[in-house]
């Protein structure tokens, strides 16, 4: 049975938030720019469904581990953690859907791939596409907090939602993929199918929303924006080009998320949670 490499000032503990998302809030809340707030939008559709697919494919193998006391802990966190993640993304989305933005078409364009993977794979297939989801989680978690150049771009009333989800990312990363080794054991052929299925569907599946986020909007030629958006994401120090050296380092045989040593991280952006989430009250009570 595998043994948890979850560092011990690491404590995989759901939070329960209740982010309320207002008028108030400008149009454009991330950099002040229509591409950058669509894309992260459109990332915020996906991850109502799918969330809930990591919670069933872990849930289903749980009793794997029915006999260590540390690891049942850690699943138990990793479910609650993700259901909260789930129902605030649900919160931000219906936000966006207020705006006219298409952002429940979004979240239901997630939910119909994700049944058909329920579909056409078996449970333990499952499991490790949830365990190469998580992996990119982890690795956009890392990204955001060790360069929070997104962070300190993004409005008040919605930063907290994302510095929170990040932090969780981090702390139960390895939960799915320890999980994933005492069903299956070393299957680094799976993991390198699921991987790069993943990677395909859940960028082709953005980009189309992208697109559609910046049409509704009437900002699909808005070409300064286009420039200024793929030069954040794609540029020397960019959002998702600086994740390529962390996700190359799944496909080794070796790997474990934990390689990625970050904890220290975690409890500096706890404290600065508690910090923004102060001023979310001075903001509400204004």
């Amino acid at each position: 049975m595998t043994t948890s490499k979850t560092p011990s000032n690491i404590s995989i503990k759901p939070y329960r938030m209740d982010f309320e998302f207002s008028d108030a809030i400008p149009r454009y809340w991330a950099y002040n720019d229509p591409f950058m707030t669509h894309f992260v939008g459109a990332l915020s559709t996906f991850f109502p469904d799918g969330e809930r697919f990591f919670i069933d494919s872990v849930r289903h193998f749980r009793d794997t581990v029915k006999d260590d006391k540390v690891r049942q802990q850690e699943i138990a966190g990793f479910i609650g953690q993700e259901a909260h993640h789930s129902k605030e993304h649900e919160s931000l989305n219906n936000f966006m859907e207020k705006r006219g933005l298409p952002a429940l078409s979004g979240a239901n364009a997630a939910l119909t791939l994700l049944n058909w993977g329920r579909r056409k794979f078996p449970p333990r297939t499952r499991l490790a596409a949830t365990v190469s989801l998580e992996h990119f989680t982890a690795i956009l978690a890392n990204r955001l907090l060790s360069h929070p150049d997104f962070m300190n771009h993004i409005d008040d009333s919605i930063k907290p939602l994302w510095m929170w989800h990040a932090i969780e990312e981090t702390e139960h990363k390895a939960v799915a993929f320890d999980l994933y080794k005492d069903v299956k054991g070393n299957n680094h052929k799976e993991l390198v199918f699921t991987m790069v299925m993943a990677t395909a569907l859940l960028a082709a599946t953005t980009a189309l929303y992208q697109v559609r986020f910046m049409a509704k909007d009437g900002q699909l030629f808005n070409l300064k924006s286009w420039a200024f958006g793929l030069n954040k994401l794609f540029g020397r120090q960019g959002l998702i080009s600086g994740l390529i050296p962390d996700y190359l380092d799944f496909f080794k045989e070796d790997f474990h998320p934990w390689d990625h040593a970050n904890s220290e991280l975690v409890e500096y952006w706890r404290a600065r949670l508690d910090v923004e989430m102060d001023k979310l009250k001075l903001l509400k009570a204004a």
